[in-house]
């Protein structure tokens, strides 16, 4: 546990001794809150739905841009022949780094809190029940993409490698729902408990029911599982 805080502080001042977890923040919060402000003044929708709506599209590419450097910007620059002689354990390592990763999602989705307070403060009747299974919806899609673009990260010393391949997992997870018209009936069922959409939607409704909380931590907790292997394979080349 020490060491695994230890990489996660180490990470987490890496992002905000940059600009990256500035920019990430920033750009986070602008571009959900373009499509918040579209809905709310233009079309006259006082809801967090529209929000929840275009999180997961932003998560597409922010995530995987986010933790592209996470392991291939160590092995471009030669530093995991170094932390490979520390006294850390590999799945110490991959969780630290994990775990930076999606604090910063969190805080990501805590600017968004701004739109909440914005219909409350304007009158509106909100639903905090659904506002917060959305949140946990949001939440737990950010740690299964950010649990992907680890193990793409993790796969090649390239970080525009690692983005394209984490971008195109993601959007396999993504998509998978709205491929199901050409899926046939014998695989649609199984194709559509894959889709991170269908389990997003359940939550966002308030249904928070144990079989979509199991798909998200094993999704995640597998992508963490390859990403141990692929760095214990790589030590034994």
């Amino acid at each position: 546990m020490h060491n695994t805080k230890s990489v996660f502080l180490k990470e987490i001042r890496s992002f905000f001794n940059s600009p990256m977890a500035y920019i990430f923040l920033v750009i986070f919060a602008v571009v959900n809150g373009y499509f918040f402000v579209n809905t709310f003044f233009l079309i006259g929708q006082a809801d967090m739905r529209s929000l929840f709506r275009v999180v997961p599209l932003v998560y597409l590419f922010f995530i995987p841009a986010l933790a592209m450097g996470l392991i291939a910007k160590e092995k471009n620059t030669g530093t995991m022949e170094i932390i490979d002689t520390l006294p850390l354990k590999t799945y110490e390592f991959v969780i630290g780094k994990f775990l930076a990763a999606f604090s910063l999602i969190l805080l990501g989705l805590l600017a968004t809190s701004v739109h909440l307070i914005t219909l409350i403060s304007v009158g509106t009747n909100v639903d905090y029940g659904s506002v917060i299974s959305g949140y946990l919806g949001l939440a737990l899609v950010g740690g299964v993409y950010a649990s992907v673009g680890i193990f793409a990260s993790s796969v090649t010393d390239n970080q525009v490698v690692a983005f394209i391949i984490g971008v195109f997992l993601v959007l396999i997870f993504f998509l998978m729902d709205w491929m199901l018209i050409f899926m046939p009936s014998a695989l649609a069922g199984i194709i559509q408990f894959l889709s991170v959409n269908y389990h997003l939607s359940n939550i966002s409704r308030g249904v928070i029911d144990s079989r979509n909380l199991i798909y998200f931590f094993s999704l995640i907790g597998f992508f963490l599982y390859m990403t141990v292997q692929t760095l214990a394979a790589r030590k034994w080349r």
